[in-house]
């Protein structure tokens, strides 16, 4: 184990209990971040796999602590990765000092998951899956944990799934972390990335049955980004619907659009950007706002089965 001696008590290491990281956390967060550490130290060597969120940040933080040199953090990336987000996971890999490796992959060569039906996210996780046994097998490492916590396996979340049956393990979501917690911890553990705003693919911002295409995935990428820098808003997606762009900002940051100048402004450099129609989401941003039509056409589709269902007497 590089960076010096590390000795654990009841779980933590020495050199966190010396910078006085960790001395009020709590009983019940303690109690789950030895579960994460016990989970990790079991497997010996691990791949984490790396998207430069917080979670996912946590858990390489974590991995470093428990084994050392025996964590190997992985970050794909591809052309469904927002601005950035690469460039944030080597930074997060650097201050930990976890070792770091970065694939390319292509999603989009995967036909099922270009369709862009509901299920998306499940063929895009096989594609990281994949990624991950190469690394595996180049580096000897067998085990792949990655940074799902528990509240992320309520609703429509088919890439856990995929990840399940890759054989890939979810310690932070095992030992029963919310993300408010994950957030508590990785800022007790000085990360950067504690109160980094959440940040799916870009695929997500493309309407369910519109084809996914670099051109798409470019177009959003370019909207958000020029929104960003007209308005310096923090909590962001740009959702694609055919021609019309949803914007959806944090719900305390819809203010900063009331005014004509702005507004002006974003649809002059959006509709330059390549929309017709520009739109602000008057409920502000929300994780999974495109499932929303999902789940109406599926409890439509449930309603009108139940509904030709045949009468049965009392």
């Amino acid at each position: 184990m590089s960076g010096g001696q590390t000795f654990y008590v009841n779980g933590i290491s020495n050199q966190m209990l010396m910078n006085g990281e960790l001395s009020d956390i709590g009983d019940r967060l303690t109690s789950k971040m030895n579960q994460v550490l016990d989970m990790i130290r079991s497997e010996e060597s691990v791949l984490v796999a790396l998207s430069g969120g917080v979670d996912s940040s946590l858990l390489a933080k974590l991995a470093y602590e428990a084994i050392g040199d025996g964590a190997i953090a992985v970050t794909t990336f591809s052309k469904i990765l927002p601005p950035g987000e690469l460039e944030g996971a080597k930074r997060t890999a650097a201050d930990i000092g976890i070792r770091h490796i970065t694939v390319e992959v292509n999603e989009l060569s995967d036909l099922d998951f270009a369709a862009n039906n509901p299920d998306r996210c499940y063929y895009c996780k096989k594609v990281l899956m994949k990624a991950m046994r190469e690394v595996s097998k180049e580096t000897g490492v067998n085990s792949v944990i990655e940074g799902t916590n528990a509240e992320d396996l309520s609703g429509h979340r088919p890439g856990a799934s995929a990840l399940c049956e890759e054989g890939a393990i979810s310690p932070l979501a095992k030992a029963g972390f919310s993300k408010s917690e994950v957030r508590t911890l990785a800022r007790k553990m000085g990360l950067p990335v504690a109160d980094k705003p959440s940040m799916a693919c870009l695929s997500s911002r493309v309407s369910y049955g519109e084809d996914i295409t670099e051109e798409r995935l470019e177009q959003v990428a370019r909207a958000e980004t020029a929104v960003r820098e007209l308005i310096g808003v923090r909590d962001l997606r740009v959702r694609m619907h055919g021609k019309l762009a949803r914007i959806e900002v944090g719900r305390y940051e819809r203010d900063l659009f009331f005014d004509v100048r702005v507004m002006d402004k974003v649809s002059r450099v959006l509709k330059e950007i390549g929309f017709s129609y520009i739109t602000l989401d008057l409920e502000g941003y929300r994780s999974g706002s495109m499932n929303e039509i999902e789940n109406d056409a599926v409890a439509k589709e449930m309603s009108e089965k139940a509904r030709l269902l045949p009468i049965i007497p009392g």
